[in-house]
């Protein structure tokens, strides 16, 4: 699997997404993609109560560990590259986290458009 380019939505270098835990298509904290990432874990957010209760109920249970996998679940204010898609269909239904984009990868603009990325983003200045 040949790893896309390490850029941001600014077209700037990707910055970490999270590192406890681990995340990213490759668990190497970023949210790398190629071809192979049929998904597109390519959007950095910021997790809380209300995303994961939905994301649950969508039948993505983020929140429960999964020991067999070295997954602790995450908690609300954790870090984690979520399907692009995803987010969209979370935002469609008053759902969406918010994100960082410094760590969102730009293949997430095939998806989602920075109008609606900004809206949500937690590190715009």
């Amino acid at each position: 699997m040949e790893v896309d380019e390490s850029i941001n939505v600014f077209g700037e270098a990707l910055e970490i997404c999270g590192e406890d835990p681990i995340t990213g298509f490759y668990r190497d904290g970023k949210c790398n993609t190629c071809k192979d990432d049929i998904g597109s874990h390519t959007v950095c957010i910021e997790t809380s109560e209300k995303f994961l209760e939905y994301s649950r109920f969508r039948g993505n249970d983020l929140s429960t560990p999964v020991p067999e996998f070295d997954f602790k679940g995450l908690k609300p204010g954790d870090r984690w590259c979520l399907c692009a898609a995803r987010w969209l269909e979370a935002l469609e239904s008053d759902m969406a986290p918010r994100l960082h984009l410094k760590s969102t990868h730009i293949k997430a603009l095939e998806i989602v458009p920075m109008k609606l990325l900004k809206k949500y983003a937690v590190d715009l200045n």
